[in-house]
């Protein structure tokens, strides 16, 4: 068995962290055996290279290696990739065609990022493990392959199985053995060896001389986050030997060749929050506009009563449970200015001749009442309305008017622009 130092020079890997030669070392005890590894560890850590060890040293070394980018393959063509396709199974399929599970017999597939396959492929990759067999898309016949799975992921199967974006039975499949690479910010010792290293070939590539760092340049390189891992470490280099005419880099340089707000990869952001802050606020929105329909209708009530009597003390007695339910219960200087309002609204009784009929004043009710309803069914007008009036009420301050609403701030910017105030 070859030691692991042999293994690094061999593979070009660069290191002396424990925790990767942990990791080369659980590859050479696997290597000999068929069962199937996965390989976990953030993007940019090098997780390639674990593969290409169990696949050399074990006795499929001079069978076929083929590794597979499963997030980069459309949804629509990874089976027919991975398992091939009969002639006519789909539009554009004009030849029979062999997928790699029948290419690699006898070898090794590497199924890099793993956690992006389709729910449909899984079941069909499941069925590889369990027992070797597959079928081409477009067939019926079942064929066997005799495959050694080697698998990698950045995701975290755990929360992905519980999201039910992965099956739970063929993770266990894959992890028979799980071989973790550390990130770079976990391997300090590493960084500078690695920078060095990535250094050298560049100068030799591009016909200069190395680049060296000063000691406080290389407090910012092991200081450095390195979310990107050696992918981002690599690319470093690269730029300041191309850049830099001063082959000697000082800690201000090399910061300037550094995201300064960490990793600029892309974050996948959960939306159930604000979707269900969103529902939430709807729901307010519709009570109180249902809320001031009911004191409308209240309101109209109370008006119809005094157009009726013209009596206000009359209309105070019979309606007084509408009225402080309009008014409020607690405030009686609030109820008081009610009946006072009141008596300026009471139609003074007039002459027989003068006096209009019960009917024709319910007949303009009514057309008021349905001109009213008109203008109070459209949401888009009474929210309008409530967003205006509450902006001035708190002389523009966005907060105070959000708070009053009962909607999130940005709900109410997100308004405002909708309704260009």
């Amino acid at each position: 068995m070859e030691s692991i130092q042999a293994i690094k020079q061999r593979f070009g890997i660069i290191g002396n962290d424990a925790k990767l030669n942990r990791a080369i070392e659980k590859a050479i005890q696997v290597a000999p055996t068929d069962i199937s590894v996965l390989v976990t560890g953030e993007s940019g850590v090098g997780k390639e290279s674990i593969p290409k060890i169990i696949h050399q040293l074990s006795h499929r070394k001079h069978g076929k290696y083929i590794a597979v980018n499963c997030g980069a393959i459309p949804e629509g063509t990874i089976d027919s990739e991975l398992f091939g396709h009969e002639k006519g199974s789909f539009t554009g399929a004009t030849q029979t065609r062999e997928g790699y599970f029948e290419v690699a017999d006898g070898g090794t597939i590497f199924l890099d990022e793993v956690g992006e396959l389709p729910l449909t492929t899984q079941v069909r990759l499941l069925r590889v493990l369990e027992n070797g067999e597959f079928i081409k898309v477009g067939s019926s016949k079942v064929q066997k392959t005799n495959v050694r799975i080697v698998a990698a992921t950045n995701v975290n199967m755990f929360e992905a199985i519980k999201k039910e974006r992965f099956r739970e039975d063929l993770y266990y499949r894959l992890s028979t053995v799980e071989i973790n690479i550390p990130p770079l910010r976990e391997r300090k010792d590493d960084i500078h060896l690695l920078f060095r290293k990535f250094a050298s070939d560049f100068a030799i590539k591009y016909k200069m001389p190395t680049i060296k760092l000063t000691d406080d340049a290389v407090a910012v390189l092991l200081n450095h986050r390195w979310n990107g891992n050696i992918r981002e470490l690599r690319n470093a280099a690269e730029q300041i030997s191309v850049l830099e005419q001063n082959r000697t880099i000082n800690g201000a340089t090399l910061k300037s060749y550094l995201p300064s707000h960490g990793s600029n990869l892309p974050a996948v952001i959960s939306t159930s929050k604000s979707e269900s802050d969103f529902s939430s606020e709807r729901e307010i929105l519709y009570k109180v506009l249902f809320d001031m329909k009911s004191d409308l209708n209240d309101l109209k009530k109370l008006t119809m009563e005094l157009m009726k009597s013209g009596n206000a003390t009359d209309v105070q007695k019979n309606n007084e449970g509408l009225i402080q339910k309009i008014y409020g219960e607690d405030d009686d200087d609030t109820y008081d200015d009610s009946i006072e309002d009141l008596e300026v609204l009471a139609i003074p009784h007039k002459s027989n001749q003068d006096t209009e009929t019960a009917d024709n004043v319910q007949d303009k009710y009514h057309f008021a009442e349905e001109i009213e309803e008109e203008e109070t069914l459209s949401l888009h007008d009474k929210e309008l309305e409530l967003i205006k009036k509450s902006l001035e009420r708190h002389q523009g301050k966005r907060k105070l008017a959000a708070a009053e609403l009962g909607i999130s701030e940005r709900t109410l910017y997100r308004k405002i622009k909708q309704y260009d105030l």
